[in-house]
């Protein structure tokens, strides 16, 4: 896939996070709470080194913040072998949905429970690799991670 992007494919990215599932008095009315972002461009490969590394460095402490300095960067060799791609943004759209469920007036009567099941993604306990040195703690940014 990164191999086609590079070859100046236009691109469509798009992510979506469910935050509940929103459950209305008849399946009709049924919905979900979301946040939805959907981009638009034309990918460009990142040659340079240094924008490159840039690029990575970032992305891990995007992921998990601080964990670039503890960790070793990429040999030449694993910087040769990575594909960084960068997106300009020609066209965006974004669209949330949150709230109760919206019924048609006549249904409200109805001996129905209705509302919404709030849904979260969560980091759990870290689980050290087993071969990590055992007298290695666990990062503080590795216990205390969230989103």
């Amino acid at each position: 896939m990164l191999r086609t992007l590079d070859q100046g494919v236009e691109v469509c990215l798009t992510v979506t996070l469910l935050d509940g599932l929103v459950l209305a008095r008849s399946a009709f009315h049924h919905s979900m709470n979301y946040r939805s972002v959907v981009l638009f461009g034309t990918a460009t490969r990142v040659d340079d080194p240094t924008e490159k590394l840039a690029a990575l460095k970032a992305f891990t402490d995007h992921v998990v913040p601080g964990r670039w300095a503890e960790v070793r960067p990429p040999n030449p060799q694993e910087l040769t072998g990575t594909l960084v791609l960068a997106l300009p943004i020609a066209e965006a759209s974004a669209k949330v949905r949150t709230g109760p469920p919206i019924d048609a007036p006549e249904d409200y009567a109805l001996p129905v429970w209705a509302g919404e099941i709030p849904l979260r993604l969560t980091a759990a306990a870290p689980v050290a690799d087993d071969r990590c040195m055992t007298h290695l703690e666990v990062p503080r940014y590795a216990v205390v991670y969230h989103r």
